[in-house]
């Protein structure tokens, strides 16, 4: 890989489950994208699209059927590199506070410095900050047991348990699912701020069309394995109808937007925020 700004690049990546049996299945079918180093991209499609699939390449996971992945400089179909793609890639899968199993929340956010050999000082150090870019007290949490926590805490705590390892890439399968709104909307502004301070790159996998709306620089959608659509989210939500085909929606400011150019009204349709929407409404009122 020779463009130092990609820090992933996949191409004609096929990933067939259980090859040459009768319950052989195509979950990935010849996708090829580059993300760069230091962005914010979104993975959408419905369920069974192959989005989970595609993210578990990105740190060796799994390796391609066919085709080629390269994370990181690596290349993820040779075994010796792949090996230490766990210290440049963070996955946290959905529901992660299922991963906890430590009995304070210190040693379980300890445990991947830990494992990649720091001393005693910096494991308290990478804990401690992990804890607060998760909007925690380390005072506060650091000796209880994770298991007394709430649901939406002992999930910052396993997400700052990836953050610990301060991974280049973090990788997000669906991380607020479940969560009421403010929670969702809570957890969704620490990873930005995260990856604001710390430059990396973060790909989101989300049935939330608003959190893809409000938060992706890029976005991909998948539908039965095939990348369907890229772009940014203007771009992409702006494709309602097509979107619409695939099971999917666009963020409710768009939905409205749609509406009123359906009913003939002149607005502008690439509209992604409830502030921009407000907007374009007293443009159509001053008229």
């Amino acid at each position: 890989m020779n463009n130092n700004s990609k820090i992933i690049k996949v191409e004609n990546l096929t990933h067939i489950y259980s090859p040459g049996t009768p319950f052989q299945v195509v979950s990935l079918d010849e996708i090829s994208l580059e993300i760069e180093k230091g962005e914010f991209f979104a993975v959408i499609g419905s369920t069974g699209s192959g989005k989970s699939t595609l993210v578990q390449h990105f740190n060796g996971i799994l390796t391609p059927t066919k085709g080629k992945a390269w994370v990181c400089g690596t290349d993820t179909s040779d075994k010796k590199q792949r090996r230490n793609l766990w210290r440049k890639v963070g996955l946290v899968f959905q529901q992660p506070e299922q991963q906890l199993f430590e009995e304070t929340v210190f040693d379980d956010v300890a445990f991947g410095p830990k494992n990649m050999g720091f001393d005693k000082d910096e494991v308290k150090r990478r804990v401690e900050k992990a804890l607060g870019q998760m909007g925690l007290d380390p005072a506060l949490v650091s000796s209880v047991t994770p298991f007394s926590l709430s649901g939406g805490t002992r999930r910052k705590v396993a997400i700052a348990g990836v953050l610990a390892m301060t991974p280049d890439v973090l990788i997000l399968d669906e991380p607020a699912a479940g969560l009421d709104p403010q929670g969702r909307r809570q957890l969704m502004d620490l990873v930005e701020d995260f990856r604001r301070t710390e430059g990396v790159t973060v790909i989101l996998v989300t049935h939330s069309m608003e959190e893809a709306a409000l938060k992706a620089d890029r976005m991909a959608v998948l539908d039965k394995g095939r990348l369907v659509m890229e772009g940014s989210p203007r771009e992409v939500f702006n494709r309602a109808g097509e979107l619409r085909a695939l099971g999917l929606d666009v963020p409710a400011p768009a939905q409205l937007m749609h509406k009123l150019r359906a009913s003939g009204k002149q607005v502008c349709t690439d509209i992604l925020t409830n502030e921009e929407a407000v907007e374009e409404i007293a443009k159509l009122l001053s008229k």
